[in-house]
């Protein structure tokens, strides 16, 4: 082993790891480098935890000449597999020890995924913890062909290696967990305005979008009749109906506000003019409409099914920080906002699922009908509000 490589690796994740521009990059040059010095490493794997609502942990896979570090996600189920739970990484996780296993002996009765190595021609395997200073395991795993598997000196620098990795594994690790809970919180470009410094009240841009409010229909009654926790399941199940849709269009999700739900569509030279932009809003509202229609919930010896409203607008909005002392919210205000909001009521009123404003159909003026002009409460003027022709009005029971 060349000992001066080796802590010229230490002293480089030490430093931040500064020429690997992503956690793909800092893995691999980390494990080309242990095999320039002389440890040899056929496969190396790092497995960390995530905070994340869907996804238990993600894996970092490196193997000798394969042209990218693999990527991968698991969902929270594997815990529960047999497969999981005969492994090593299970006694890492749940326990913080460290593994060694040799495919070619006994072990693989213990775990059987060292068969899987040794037909792949691995002769050692070894699992180490790598714990955060909060506590959290993780793990990171090493595999050689070597014949007679790794000296005892190889382990020492694999153990030794370890250390400063973890913390390097940690920082970028927090940095991520930071981003995922902004992106899943507030959005994923407020997260990036968030992460990019803008946390102070008064922080705050304008920008034209277009605007997507809609409400559950009957969720008042819908609310007093049946359980919370059924209640909880209906709306998560109804959102999922909406999100995917407004994500895949290029909408943000910024607020669900009990049955509501909030989003914006920026419209800017780098994803369209406003006819662009609105033309996939339109799209996205049938795509929801179309998903909500098929809806079904079974609740005792019914089905409940579903209708929504959704009101889409085009203006100015202010988007940024607003809230009181260090409780604040990212989100958007304005008088577009506003209207968004009362023109989401007529839907109710005349039966439809997906109404608009003249200043959307101006921008996206593909089968709509006038519905009339109105009255709208807090502004000046009454508001010409469109439905589509190819809607038949539905009124609720």
């Amino acid at each position: 082993m060349k000992t001066a490589d080796i802590d010229a690796l230490t002293d480089w994740l030490i430093d931040g790891a500064r020429s690997a521009a992503t956690p793909s990059d800092m893995m691999a040059e980390c494990c080309e480098r242990l095999v320039a010095a002389g440890l040899p490493l056929w496969r190396v794997g790092v497995f960390i935890r995530t905070l994340h609502p869907e996804i238990f942990g993600r894996n970092f896979i490196w193997k000798q000449g394969a042209a990218e570090v693999e990527v991968g996600t698991v969902d929270f189920e594997i815990q529960e597999t047999p497969e999981f739970k005969r492994s090593p990484l299970s006694l890492v996780f749940n326990q913080g020890l460290e593994v060694r296993g040799d495919p070619n002996g006994l072990d693989v009765e213990r775990f059987p995924f060292l068969h899987d190595l040794r037909n792949e021609g691995a002769t050692d395997y070894l699992a180490l913890p790598l714990r955060f200073l909060d506590d959290t395991v993780n793990a990171m795993t090493w595999t050689t062909k070597r014949p007679g598997g790794f000296s005892d000196e190889h382990v020492a620098v694999m153990r030794a290696i370890a250390k400063p990795l973890t913390r390097m594994t940690e920082i970028i690790t927090l940095r991520r967990t930071a981003t995922m809970l902004l992106d899943t919180y507030v959005g994923n470009r407020a997260g990036e305005r968030i992460m990019g410094g803008q946390i102070r009240r008064g922080h705050n841009d304008t920008m034209q979008a277009a605007i997507w409010l809609s409400d559950l229909r009957g969720f008042t009654a819908l609310s007093d009749r049946l359980p919370a926790e059924t209640v909880v399941q209906i709306l998560n199940h109804y959102f999922d109906c909406q999100v995917a849709a407004i994500r895949a269009h290029g909408g943000e999700v910024l607020k669900f506000m009990g049955d509501g739900l909030l989003a914006v569509f920026p419209i800017n030279e780098y994803v369209g003019d406003a006819g662009q932009v609105c033309a996939r809003v339109l799209e996205a509202a049938r795509e929801s409409r179309a998903s909500v229609e098929t809806l079904s919930f079974p609740v005792g010896d019914a089905i409940e099914r579903f209708r929504f409203g959704v009101a889409l607008h085009v203006g100015h909005i202010l988007y940024g920080n607003i809230g009181g002392g260090n409780r604040l919210d990212f989100t958007c205000i304005g008088r577009a906002v506003n209207l968004a909001a009362r023109l989401e009521k007529i839907t109710g009123r005349f039966g439809r699922t997906i109404v608009a404003s003249k200043n959307f159909v101006s921008v996206c003026n593909v089968g709509w009908t006038e519905l009339g002009e109105f009255p709208i409460a807090g502004f000046s003027e009454a508001q010409r509000v469109y439905g589509l022709a190819e809607e038949m009005p539905v009124m609720m029971a």
